[in-house]
């Protein structure tokens, strides 16, 4: 099987050399916005040169992935740039990756930084790690870096601390998610599946769309899955979640004026329509300063292309 290519992630930050090298060389303030990592430790140099420090991920149900390695920086005086190689690797048998490489590397350029990292690894479990790590685990471990650049940049150049960003995160895409299947929901089965359940009874009592009401209620269907889908792409739009609250309270009126013995109901539209009304208001509130793992370059540019080795960048 051929070697999957190196991870590479490169953004631009409006921020100082000073600056952004504590927040990503100091291991408290790293730890705090890199998804790949929970915990960084330093060990005590015994001699000068590399830095040596433990490292731990928590993946979830009470399991940790730990390993070791060892950073080397070097510093341009001409040009201010800064280089940071690093080795790493894990002896858990458990770890997928069994030992990498890599850099960072800080390029001062027109008031701003480009930060840019890249790495390769070698892998456990013979040829099935490597299926599992080219189409399943690199394509996430590029994703969490790159997610991760960014938190990054909002904390230096927006003072938001990256516990705040990932909460905000979580409550946003969470909302955006229960949206988007209730939406898939109200269109696929009562619609589209079981329409003898009642909706298609309320059509009828409507009496808006005389001989068509299937017809009318399938293409409803269709579009309430077609907002599901929109909703999930365009979650960042606020304009989105105005229009389905209008939506929403629109349909939930209609429904009423057909069957005003519906507000009896333990069940009826309106304790369906305002939990996602609410659903989207959070939502919208929640969609700013995300960060955006496709802000991120992930293809090195001419200037930025170097080779790595366990040592250094070789120029």
């Amino acid at each position: 099987m051929k070697r999957a290519k190196p991870i590479y992630v490169e953004l631009d930050m409006k921020t100082d050399m000073d600056h952004l090298w504590a927040h990503t060389q100091q291991p408290d303030k790293h730890e705090q916005w890199d998804l790949r990592f929970s915990e960084i430790r330093y060990l005590p140099k015994t001699s000068p040169g590399a830095q040596h420090f433990r490292y731990m991920t928590r993946i979830g149900f009470g399991l940790r992935i730990e390993g070791s390695g060892e950073t080397k920086e070097r510093f341009d005086v001409r040009t201010g740039e800064r280089v940071s190689t690093l080795r790493f690797g894990s002896e858990q048998r458990a770890s997928l990756i069994r030992e990498g490489r890599g850099y960072w590397k800080y390029v001062p350029q027109d008031g701003r930084i480009v930060f840019l990292t890249q790495y390769d690894y070698d892998t456990r479990f013979g040829s099935a790690g490597k299926i599992f790590d080219r189409y399943v685990f690199r394509p996430l471990m590029g994703y969490a870096t790159a997610w991760s650049f960014d938190a990054l940049r909002i904390w230096l150049e927006r003072g938001i601390v990256p516990a705040i960003t990932i909460e905000r995160a979580l409550i946003h895409y969470g909302s955006v998610m229960l949206l988007a299947a209730l939406w898939t929901y109200e269109g696929l089965v009562p619609k589209l599946l079981m329409p003898g359940g009642g909706e298609l009874e309320l059509m009828l009592q409507t009496g808006w769309f005389p001989g068509r009401e299937t017809n009318v209620l399938t293409w409803m269907g269709i579009a309430e899955i077609g907002m599901a889908a929109a909703v999930f792409v365009f979650h960042r739009h606020k304009r989105l979640f105005a229009a389905q609250g209008l939506l929403l309270g629109m349909l939930a009126a209609a429904a009423f004026v057909a069957n005003p013995e519906l507000l009896a109901a333990p069940f009826n539209p309106l304790t369906l329509s305002l939990p996602m009304i609410g659903l989207g208001w959070v939502a919208s509130r929640t969609a700013n300063n995300l960060p955006q793992a496709g802000r991120c370059r992930r293809r090195p540019v001419r200037r930025a292309e170097r080779k790595v080795d366990g040592h250094g960048v070789h120029l």
